[in-house]
């Protein structure tokens, strides 16, 4: 190890005080008479517990080490034990098109890969498509999977031909209809390399699609399982090349924390493309709306405000509206979190007090925000719909059966955090542009999404909210903790006093760090589900400093240093079962949101860096185990280049200097030019009280039922590990019973629903909304309203269906009926087949108007590429009706473009009008 002496600090500087003076030249003796060495000093414990150690020079994992040799070098032997002692037992589903659709949730096939005696090879027996296969063959104790065996896998697909041939399309397990004209193929996902459970992206994964060579309806595909050229490693050394002294420079006490901050500089040098915008990973090419705001709100702001500017501004639209990343069912408005880029774009303000800014950037986000209002803010709950912020693939984070409208039609703690702090920068914008009106108007935004969120998402028994309320025409909220979300409610004050304590020290966290959601989603690997992200750990610990959680603010600087530090780059996510980066779905090296959380902890955490709009204001947080002197050079704020030197530990300063004369509030004020020396001394105290933290294993929820309605009776299979079950009406608990059915009386109308509940009292998702109704819906054809399309699509209901785009049927006027006064869902049966269901950015949107008076907005999401056949219904729209005729009309209004520009395009089956109430 090599230490500067001048860095070194406490009892630790003063051991080595003797070996840090210049030694006088040694006279020659014998060996007989050298003296002895000095023993060498251990470098201080910072923190501990059973999975790691963080020391200040190095971290600890197992047999594994990474060391700090210089503030600019890093060692480490880690090596990924993802291809060690395979599990031989693989569990796999077949898929047509794509999509989970073979057999349902938790039963899958299962075989058992250990060739027979003269083979390498394995192979299934020949399957039929939607039955079960089970390898009973048992697994003898120390036996894995060997290296390179090959699996071949075959499937009698003759069923589903036989379908297609007879009538033309195949019934899923789930009752939905797949088309002859739209079958595109048959895959196998599993749940090892190279198979997959990611559903969305099978067709795009070689190897995943079997193919009928003789075409005898027997369709095969041989897979390679445990290669060891697949194996995972790191670098087993960085030392810094690139040139970052023209960035803030950093020293501590501790070797490995200077050293990590500089491979993070060095990262974020490396994350600027050419044209002076970020690129988002080694892996991530482009500029992504989400990744650059949160990793410019944590750092990037302050360290590179320019290439920050020029990356927000790479994602307007030609119509001046903020681009929605591609997302479920083809981006805006299932997915709405593009709103994080105002809260990063008022950061670059803040930072640079540049007032062209501001006012090139205040349309944007009005305009956006007008358009969100009439498309995804919920009036009854005071929230906003649409997918959780960053957690943007569907099967990682929603049931099983939530189809890309019924995530629109969710509500989410993230998201509308997000919305929150979007509608107050706004109207802090607009006092500072001395437009009071709008100021307010966005203020009392901000307020109904707060008073929504800690309405409906609060769980006062587990003190910390709850994921999303979801469901189809009644909502209930899912109970699992979402990591981000509740970090982003402590951190823009959604989550206040008691509240924001509570959050951060009852919220559960496992032993390599806080995962994006918990408990996990069993079946689904590790991206989201199951993982932990660096910058949502880095978000947490900033809450946690808010907060005055010391406990919970250490533990994040560890959970963020143990994998750059084993590592050796700032990696996407790691696996949050045993701290791995391989095993998840993907993984990015010199990842930009990861690294400017790295940054972020110093600049926001330790030394407590606010930016407001007229000053800097300091409220430095140090834990005890990181006390002694850190210092922070060439720092810039607007005009001025700050030296700032912290010493001592905890969260009350004791003095604060500017040029060696106290600074009144511990502010700088925004006027400040030149270059200037600040000096922050801490009390060395901490906090009181003591907050605790909360520990976990890593638990699995059980699996959501699957639920069906017959004679009565709501029935459904066992669920592995559940010892319960909640039944929910219409949203609300309505019993609890260990029996797997229940009996239900027909009403007006009702939507069922059942949750698994474990021994540990651990939730599943509720499953799929099943309605029971004693009487039918209203169909409107809507062929009947408008000219029916010639397009020769099929599984339409009536005499044909409707064409609605740019332009054609831009306003759809729709007369009705209402029968009897009471509460309506008003909902459309679509098809669009325009995009998969997981990406792009064609989803269909038209605004509902009653006699003139808007309803809302109805989203009819992508529903799988070229699959025009396959149809599903909108988003509800609630309303209540008086008897009588109606005039309905769906049109297509400025606020309603999607993020494509060019494509708006569906075609409408019939309209569904539903008496709930």
């Amino acid at each position: 190890m090599s230490y500067s002496c001048p860095a070194l600090g406490g009892l630790l500087a003063l051991a080595l005080l003797g070996s840090c003076q210049t030694p006088k030249p040694a006279a020659p003796v014998k060996s007989a008479a050298l003296p002895s060495s000095p023993l060498p000093v251990e470098a201080p414990l910072i923190w501990k517990n059973e999975a790691f150690a963080l020391y200040a020079d190095r971290v600890e994992q197992g047999p594994y080490v990474s060391r700090a040799v210089s503030r600019t070098e890093l060692t480490s032997n880690y090596q990924s034990p993802a291809n060690a002692y395979q599990d031989p037992r693989i569990t796999f589903k077949f898929s047509l098109n794509g999509q989970d659709n073979e057999m349902a949730p938790g039963q899958d096939h299962r075989i058992v890969a250990i060739p027979r005696a003269g083979s390498t090879a394995v192979e299934t027996p020949v399957l039929t498509f939607g039955q079960q296969f089970v390898d009973k063959t048992e697994v003898p104790a120390n036996t894995y999977l060997a290296p390179n065996t090959p699996l071949t896998v075959r499937l009698d697909l003759r069923p589903v031909l036989a379908a297609f041939k007879k009538q033309g399309y195949f019934t899923t397990y789930t009752g939905e209809k797949l088309y002859a004209q739209d079958f595109k193929g048959v895959f196998v996902a599993g749940n090892m390399a190279p198979l997959s459970w990611d559903f969305a992206n099978l067709s795009n994964q070689q190897g995943a699609e079997l193919k009928d060579p003789d075409g005898n309806g027997i369709y095969e595909v041989t897979l390679v399982l445990n290669q060891p050229a697949a194996a995972k490693t790191t670098a087993g050394r960085w030392q810094q090349t690139l040139n970052t002294a023209d960035f803030p420079q950093y020293r501590s006490d501790f070797p490995l924390t200077d050293a990590l901050y500089n491979l993070a500089l060095e990262e974020a040098r490396r994350a600027v493309e050419p044209d002076s915008t970020f690129r988002t990973g080694q892996e991530w090419a482009g500029v992504w709306t989400r990744d650059i705001s949160y990793s410019i709100i944590l750092a990037q702001a302050t360290l590179q405000p320019k290439v920050a500017m020029n990356s927000l501004l790479r994602k307007v639209s030609k119509q001046g509206r903020i681009i929605q990343d591609t997302g479920t069912g083809g981006a805006y408005p299932c997915s709405t979190d593009r709103m994080i880029w105002a809260v990063a774009a008022w950061e670059v303000y803040l930072v640079t007090g540049d007032e062209a800014w501001l006012r090139k950037v205040y349309p944007i986000i009005k305009n956006s925000l007008e358009d969100d209002r009439q498309n995804a803010y919920d009036a009854q709950t005071g929230l906003v719909r649409g997918e959780s912020s960053f957690l943007d693939w569907r099967e990682q984070t929603y049931p099983r059966w939530m189809q890309p409208v019924d995530i629109y039609q969710s509500e989410n703690l993230g998201t509308n955090a997000v919305h929150f702090q979007a509608n107050k920068v706004l109207s802090e914008m607009a006092e500072q542009l001395g437009d009071t009106a709008t100021a307010e108007q966005y203020w009392q935004l901000a307020k109904t999404i707060r008073t929504g969120i800690n309405k409906y998402l609060w769980q006062e028994e587990k003190g910390y909210y709850g994921q999303f309320l979801y469901g189809r025409n009644f909502l209930s909220l899912s109970p699992k903790a979402e990591a981000l979300g509740e970090a982003l409610s402590v951190l823009f004050d959604v989550a206040r006093s008691s509240r924001a304590t509570s959050v951060v020290a009852r919220t559960p966290t496992t032993a390599f760090g806080i995962p994006c959601i918990y408990p996990q989603i069993p079946g689904i690997p590790p991206y989201h589900n199951n993982a932990v992200w660096p910058f949502v750990q880095s978000f947490w610990g900033l809450a946690a400093a808010k907060a005055g959680n010391e406990k919970a603010f250490l533990e994040t600087m560890a959970a963020v240093y143990r994998p750059a530090a084993l590592f050796l780059t700032n990696k996407e996510n790691f696996v949050a079962q045993n701290g791995d980066f391989a095993g998840t779905q993907i993984n990015s090296s010199n990842m930009l949101w990861s690294l400017s959380g790295s940054l972020g902890l110093v600049y926001k955490g330790l030394f407590g860096m606010n930016f407001e709009t007229t000053q800097l204001v300091f409220r430095p947080f140090v834990p005890q185990a990181l006390q002694g002197t850190r210092r922070l050079t060439g720092f810039r704020y607007r005009g001025a280049v700050l030296d700032i030197e912290l010493t001592g530990y905890g969260n009350q300063i004791d003095s604060l200097t500017l040029d060696g004369r106290p600074l009144p509030d511990n502010a700088v004020p925004a006027t400040l030019t030149g270059h200037h020396q600040i000096r922050i001394t801490l009390v060395n105290s901490s906090p009181e009280p003591s907050y605790a933290v909360t520990h976990a294993e890593n638990a699995f929820s059980p699996e959501a039922p699957a639920v069906r309605y017959a004679a009565g009776r709501l029935s459904w299979p066992p669920v592995a590990g559940a010892s319960a079950y909640q039944v929910l009406r219409n949203g609300r608990f309505a019993a609890r019973t260990t029996e797997t059915s229940v009996a239900v009386t027909p009403a007006a109308y009702a939507e069922y629903q059942v949750v698994a509940v474990d021994g540990q009292g651990l939730e599943s998702f509720a499953s799929e909304p099943l309605v029971v109704a004693a009487r039918p819906a209203q169909l409107v054809q809507l062929e009947t309203r408008a000219a029916k399309s010639g397009k020769p699509y099929k599984g339409f209901s009536g005499a044909g269906f409707v064409e609605i785009s740019k332009t054609v049927n831009t306003r759809l006027t729709i007369p009705v009926t209402v029968p009897e006064t009471g509460l309506y869902a008003l909902d459309f049966r679509y098809a669009n087949g325009n995009g998969p269901l997981n990406t792009d950015n064609k989803c269909a949107l038209r605004t509902l108007r009653l006699d003139q008076q808007p309803l809302g907005t109805v989203v009819l999401p992508q529903r799988g590429v070229a699959e025009w056949s396959n149809w599903g219904f909108t988003n509800p729209i609630l309303v209540q009706l008086p008897k009588g005729p109606h005039t309905l009309t769906l049109s297509f209004e400025p606020a309603n473009e999607n993020m494509d520009g060019e494509v708006n395009q569906a075609m409408l089956d019939y309209l569904r009008l539903t008496r709930v109430e």
